[in-house]
């Protein structure tokens, strides 16, 4: 059933991106679970115009490390760019200051539109379209970055969970080293999606089935008040940009 699901979500990366006219798609790969699977499926579709962009911008040596695991794995296309003097040299200009590798949200959405620039630069370069390798956990609480990583063409792991996810990757013999890695997007040392979100992907994706059907017994109130709230406070990054309509006299 999950090979089945892994062909559905190739034949329709395949049929979006022919209704587009586009020859092609490209992607982010950061050495995580998502990217990694969703590079195998647009492999799938497209054999010989799929290209991986490894984009580590002060980032863990594994993550890296893990992307190339991947791309040697499934054989494919990539282009490397190291990102961390282009995104000092941006802080700096805009801080007036030297760049401080340390947390903050302000700079790691900066890593993650820096990367998207460079996705759209060859999308638009080679007449590709950009694939998002968000999931249905991640956006329904809106942990991503608006036209970030949130920035795509195509989101063909936009209706599975975290858990489906690791599912079909096991499926497509994602190297075991990639699904059991500690889910992180990588924007600052020791950063973890699950701590950023505030519980496991698997309560998370426990408790958005529950929202869904209405069915919240059993559930710990507070948990589900954290993702009904991180919900309530993404819907701005899940809709379309609100455009002011004038009043027409009739």
């Amino acid at each position: 059933m999950k090979e089945q699901l892994g062909e559905q979500i190739s034949e329709w990366i395949r049929k979006k991106v022919r209704a587009a006219g586009a020859k092609g798609v490209v992607l982010g790969l950061s050495g995580g679970l998502d990217s990694a699977l969703a590079s195998v499926l647009c492999k799938r579709a497209f054999p010989n115009s799929t290209l991986a962009l490894i984009m580590p911008c002060h980032s863990n040596s594994d993550d890296a490390e893990c992307a190339s695991l991947v791309a040697d794995k499934f054989n494919l296309e990539t282009k490397n760019f190291d990102l961390s003097n282009l995104v000092e040299n941006i802080y700096e200009t805009m801080e007036d200051q030297l760049y401080e590798n340390k947390p903050s949200v302000p700079v790691g959405n900066l890593k993650a539109r820096l990367r998207m620039l460079f996705l759209y630069y060859f999308a638009n370069k080679l007449n590709y379209l950009v694939v998002g390798t968000g999931t249905r956990s991640e956006i329904e609480v809106g942990y991503f970055t608006k036209f970030g990583d949130g920035a795509a063409d195509l989101l063909p792991l936009g209706d599975l969970l975290k858990n489906e996810v690791r599912e079909l990757a096991r499926k497509l013999k994602i190297p075991k080293k990639i699904i059991d890695r500690t889910p992180s997007a990588g924007l600052w040392k020791g950063q973890t999606d699950e701590e950023e979100i505030g519980l496991p992907y698997k309560e998370l994706d426990q408790i958005l089935l529950a929202i869904e059907s209405d069915n919240l017994s059993g559930f710990d109130e507070e948990k589900v008040n954290r993702v009904e709230q991180l919900m309530n406070n993404a819907k701005h990054k899940r809709q379309k940009i609100p455009i002011f309509k004038r009043e027409r006299s009739k």
